[in-house]
């Protein structure tokens, strides 16, 4: 047998299982990769013992041995009950089910305390829930939820710790490495994990990144004959194995739903595709050194307003460089740094005709709460004239220091009595300013009770579940329900989210963030 037709054999024996299944729907999210074969759900738990796939008789087979020694995929976390202050076992006993489709159900664009709240939640090193599998359901779902909000970094440290990752996992930790720029480090994974199977695409993509252009070549070769690539891919391919083939000819279509494979296909044969109409991992890439510091801004702002990176970053982008045109993301550099400037000399009227400025940008990107993060601080130790003085109070009010600005406050109205009276946990005799402070305002009164519902709930030991349904009342309810506002906000007090309760509800006030 010819040595092309031994590999033609070889490989077609390899990828059968893929083409096999190509057809079922292999992730929680559409945009992953096909990048290994995947089947049957398959155990996170590293396995213990092999068997062949087929009987050879008709009694029954062995029994598979998992160590009970070993945490549950659904209780690996990375940040301790020290760190979260959640209580160990706080899924209790609601469903794996029920709660992967409330986790899966997170919406993405809510307030920055709601945030923070559900990446704690998606990070937290808890008990599994009582029926919880090796599997590993809640956790893939919480990787898929960290995905969504554009945390990569996080994502990637929760799957490094599942121990000889099976497929499901694996994937997704190739994805996530390609969007952060180690499509080596994936490759080398790749190769040294040889329970995964990976498809032809990826397999000809680490392949060429290992140097075996002609062994990559062949395979492409092979799955065309094969019918394993289709006729998009294999021109992307085969452009990327020998940009030669292509001088003269047309660019590719555009693909309109491209996965992380795909993405770093079309960048590698010089037609990158714009990450703003992606999802929003895919934001990530634009943070690589070799992006533009346009492209790195954008990328950082829309990365910032889900949390996925610090104040500290989205400010040291800000001012990396002197802004190079007018208009844009280009007059917010201007204007951060103008502030940054006027803060270091410690004038207070400089501070005061840029602070109104520098604030209104923020808010046009929604932007306020890491910026008062950043700036809240340096603020508070300055004598600003009166109308400053106003602004910088509400700006301290939205940072982590909203509890000692409330303190060194006295207001000056109303409104500024009732922010804090909400900072400091007491609204009595207080007026709130509008319908959603009265809402906001009831759920800080003893004599308001939590819904039968949520009663249930908690007298049945499902807190996590309250609290995942709680982040979704808060979520819609500021798009007009107010009492889902109050029953959210009722619910994480009673859990004792006093903190998360009081910043969200400043939020609610001080941003708009309604629909």
């Amino acid at each position: 047998m010819s040595a092309i037709k031994q590999a033609l054999c070889f490989v077609a024996f390899w990828v059968a299982p893929a083409a096999a299944l190509a057809e079922e729907p292999l992730s929680a999210i559409d945009w992953l990769s096909k990048s290994v074969a995947t089947g049957e759900p398959t155990s996170l738990l590293p396995r213990t013992t092999s068997e062949p796939p087929i009987s050879t008789s008709a009694l029954p087979g062995k029994i598979s041995i998992l160590s009970i020694d070993g945490p549950m995929p659904d209780a690996l976390g990375l940040l301790p009950v020290s760190q979260t202050g959640l209580p160990y076992g706080l899924w209790g006993n609601t469903s794996t089910n029920d709660l992967t489709r409330l986790v899966q159900a997170e919406r993405v664009e809510t307030l920055p305390a709601i945030q923070s709240l559900l990446l704690k939640l998606l990070l937290a090193e808890l008990a599994p829930p009582k029926d919880a599998t090796a599997l590993g359901q809640l956790f893939l779902a919480r990787v898929d939820k960290l995905l969504d909000l554009g945390a990569l970094d996080q994502a990637l440290a929760l799957l490094d710790l599942v121990e000889k990752p099976p497929a499901e996992v694996f994937r997704r930790w190739f994805d996530v490495a390609l969007l952060l720029g180690e499509e080596d480090r994936a490759c080398s994974a790749m190769v040294a994990t040889p329970e995964i199977a990976p498809t032809f695409p990826a397999r000809i993509f680490c392949l060429a990144r290992s140097g075996d252009w002609n062994a990559a070549a062949l395979s492409l070769r092979t799955g065309e004959a094969l019918g394993y690539i289709d006729t998009d891919m294999a021109e992307r391919l085969s452009r990327f194995l020998d940009p030669e083939l292509s001088d003269g000819e047309p660019d590719l279509t555009l693909p309109s739903r491209p996965s992380p494979l795909v993405f770093r296909l079309m960048e590698a044969i010089g037609q990158p595709l714009q990450t703003t109409t992606l999802p929003l991992a895919f934001s990530q890439a634009d943070l690589r050194s070799n992006a533009g510091w346009k492209t790195r801004l954008e990328a950082g702002e829309r990365l910032a307003r889900t949390g996925a990176i610090g104040e500290n970053q989205l400010i040291g982008l800000y001012t990396e460089q002197k802004a190079a045109a007018s208009g844009g993301v280009w007059e917010r550099v201007k204007a951060i740094q103008a502030l940054d400037k006027a803060l270091a000399s410690g004038d207070p009227d400089a501070v005061s005709r840029v602070l109104p400025v520098v604030w209104s940008q923020m808010v046009q990107v929604e932007l306020e709460v890491p910026f008062a993060n950043f700036f809240g601080p340096a603020l508070s130790e300055l004598s600003l004239p009166e109308e400053t003085a106003r602004l910088a109070f509400r700006i301290r009010m939205l940072s982590d220091d909203y509890e000692s600005a409330a303190i060194a406050r006295k207001p000056e109205n109303t409104d500024e009595a009732f922010f804090i009276g909400i900072a400091r946990g007491d609204v009595t005799n207080l007026s709130p300013p509008d319908q959603l402070g009265n809402a906001i305002m009831a759920a800080f009164r003893s004599q308001t009770k939590l819904s039968s519902g949520v009663d249930d709930l908690l007298a049945q030991n499902k807190m996590g579940q309250a609290m995942l349904m709680a982040i979704d009342d808060i979520t819609e309810g500021a798009r007009g329900d107010l009492r889902r506002v109050t029953a959210g906000l009722l619910v994480l007090r009673k859990v004792g989210l006093e903190s998360t309760v009081r910043r969200a509800a400043l939020e609610l006030l001080l941003l708009e963030r309604r629909g």
